[in-house]
């Protein structure tokens, strides 16, 4: 019994099971054509019912391919990494592709070597979020090695490789008037890392919404952040620490957000009632911190989803979607309010 249980099942012991050919079982699981569902249905129970899994090695061996794709990043939000994943491996079940993820901690330091490194791990395609989506060095090295790749939220080059585009300029814009149209007129911003094209973007969002209200973005109110909580929260307390503090900020991601959050309470601020705050992304975190932030979400599930899928279609010899624009939504929640009357 012992030596029976340590022996794994394999092709010819499911298609006994399930009264077919080793052959038709392999048609099945790899998806191919031209088996009845009915047979489908007996060898995908037969395989459940006898714990069988393909050997993925030697997958890879017959299609001369290493099944795996990989995800590189470099943004230091977990939640932001964690949506990421999940639209990934919701693409990659039940397909014989599986995840490697590279996480890098400056692709701007190391841009030259991220084609090398996908190379040798043998990698048959990547998607790129920001800011390797929009680095040129790593879009021309990936084609040089042949290496299939879609990309997240890219703001440039976007022939160079099939993209999935969120408005950051047109969500940002959003914001920024739903905040000045509360009646707010000294707002404090705190901006991303300096290497993501996104915080230059949003930037750009916010002046227009500055511009269309006729009031000045103010320097002296910009501060560096880097997409961290923590750098959020040092940004708000030298906000803050102004003789002329602001009524609200406007935080380029919702982990800054809510490091701004924790330094108005510090500070024995409420949030709204003496700040007013937003964030941009819709994590996880802007929907369970008190209060709920005013954020934007943009769909970092769905658009790792459809470049998954843009890969897999490169490397299956399909027209791969070059572009999806996604769409974006302003969710107001409890975070923002009219400034205070003192």
């Amino acid at each position: 019994m012992l030596e029976k249980a340590r022996r794994r099942a394999t092709i010819i012991d499911v298609g006994r099971h399930a009264g077919v050919s080793a052959k038709t079982v392999s048609r099945v699981l790899n998806g191919e054509p031209h088996v009845s569902p009915a047979v489908q249905q007996r060898v995908r129970d037969a395989a459940a019912s006898l714990h069988y899994h393909p050997n993925m090695l030697a997958r890879a061996l017959v299609r001369q391919r290493s099944m795996l794709l990989g995800l590189v990043y470099e943004n230091p939000s977990a939640s932001y990494v964690v949506e990421l994943q999940r639209g990934m491996l919701t693409r990659l079940a039940d397909t014989p592709y599986r995840l490697v993820v590279f996480p890098i901690a400056s692709i701007i330091e190391r841009s030259g070597e991220v084609a090398g490194l996908l190379r040798s791990a043998g990698l048959d395609g990547v998607v790129l979020a920001p800011p390797a989506a929009d680095d040129l060095r790593i879009l021309n090295d990936l084609a040089s090695a042949g290496i299939a790749c879609a990309r997240i939220g890219p703001s440039r080059a976007i022939e160079l490789a099939p993209s999935n585009i969120v408005d950051d300029i047109t969500a940002a814009r959003e914001i920024a008037t739903h905040v000045i149209e509360l009646g707010h007129r000294t707002i404090g911003i705190i901006k991303g890392h300096a290497s993501h094209a996104a915080s230059e973007a949003r930037t750009m969002g916010y002046s227009q919404a500055f511009y269309a209200a006729g009031l000045p973005m103010r320097l002296d109110l910009v501060e560096q952040g880097d997409f961290t909580r923590e750098s959020g929260h040092a940004a708000a307390e030298r906000l803050l620490a102004r003789a002329e503090a602001p009524t609200a900020i406007l935080a380029q991601n919702d982990d800054m957000a809510v490091g701004a959050l924790l330094a108005a309470r510090e500070r024995g601020l409420t949030v709204p009632d003496d700040l007013t705050l937003v964030g941009f992304d819709d994590s996880e975190i802007s929907r369970i911190c008190w209060p709920p932030l005013t954020t934007v979400r943009q769909p970092v599930f769905e658009m790792a989803r459809e470049a998954t899928d843009m890969v897999i279609a490169q490397l299956e010899d399909r027209p791969p979607l070059l572009r999806h624009d996604h769409p974006h939504d302003l969710l107001i929640r409890a975070s923002t309010a009219a400034p205070p009357r003192s």
